[in-house]
């Protein structure tokens, strides 16, 4: 069995739950956050989706620079609404899933660097960064999503796992 068909199962587990949690945000609590210092559920939200496109990315390429030498680093971009944020999501989701369907064992052991100013800040191979970049950093936010969401008052939040 290939790496991404491993994957895939798991890629449209994670975007589906993600997907739910998402469609319960109410347009009032984007700004809300836990306390000073923490991340609004908007912010949140908003990484859940920048994380689910950095997957062709990851895939394609064999490195990415936060802040490339002499440019002007280019910030994620922000969707506000709930619909906006799923939409962005399903779109996102589906670039995702042809890249990593068409994506072989041997590109999967290939290195991928996270670069900021041009320094490495690490380097490891593309399955691994989609496992720990991607996978598990989508289920470590999301999470993070449903407390914030459950402390503001929002009723119906589905379970962060499911």
């Amino acid at each position: 069995m290939r790496i991404a068909d491993v994957f895939l199962p798991e890629f449209e587990r994670e975007v589906a739950r993600t997907r739910k949690v998402l469609g319960v945000i109410p347009a009032d609590k984007m700004e809300w956050k836990l306390a000073p210092g923490f991340n609004t559920i908007g912010w949140n939200a908003n990484h859940l989706v920048n994380i689910v496109e950095w997957m062709p990315a990851i895939c394609a390429a064999s490195e990415f620079d936060l802040a490339p030498p002499g440019e002007t680093p280019v910030p994620p971009t922000v969707w506000m609404t709930a619909e906006e944020l799923v939409g962005k999501l399903d779109e996102y989701a589906e670039a995702g899933r042809r890249v990593l369907a068409g994506t072989s064992d041997e590109a999967m052991a290939e290195d991928w660097s996270l670069k900021m100013g041009g320094q490495v800040l690490f380097t490891v191979s593309k399955g691994e960064c989609l496992e720990t970049w991607v996978m598990n950093h989508l289920v470590h936010h999301r999470a993070i999503l449903t407390i914030n969401l459950r402390h503001s008052g929002v009723a119906g939040v589905p379970e962060s796992g499911g």
